[in-house]
């Protein structure tokens, strides 16, 4: 055996072992991808139904406090106007002789 079989032999394995490191690495990738991909499919169909369901469940209550909002301020301009009401009246009866 001469010094120029270990050194090839060394050689080789340096080379298969670079070879090896990069499948590795190309089958990391897509094993990463594949499994991005699966967790998208598994997600991605409830997330559009989810956020439908809570908007509905936002929007009803959003209107009836946008409702009961209308009518507070329709009971204010009642209330302001009865209380200018009763301040004339009152006004009109201390006048009184």
């Amino acid at each position: 055996m001469s010094r120029i079989s270990p050194q090839a032999d060394l050689a080789d394995a340096q080379a298969r072992n670079a070879r090896l490191a990069g499948r590795i690495q190309r089958l990391e990738r897509r094993l990463s991808v594949a499994l991005g991909e699966q967790v998208w499919c598994a997600s991605a169909p409830e997330a559009p139904a989810d956020i439908e369901e809570l908007q509905r469940t936002i929007t009803g209550p959003e209107q009836r406090n946008f409702d009961l909002s209308a009518r507070v301020e329709e009971r204010d301009g009642e209330l302001a106007a009865a209380r200018a009401a009763n301040r004339e009246l009152t006004r009109a009866q201390n006048q009184r002789p």
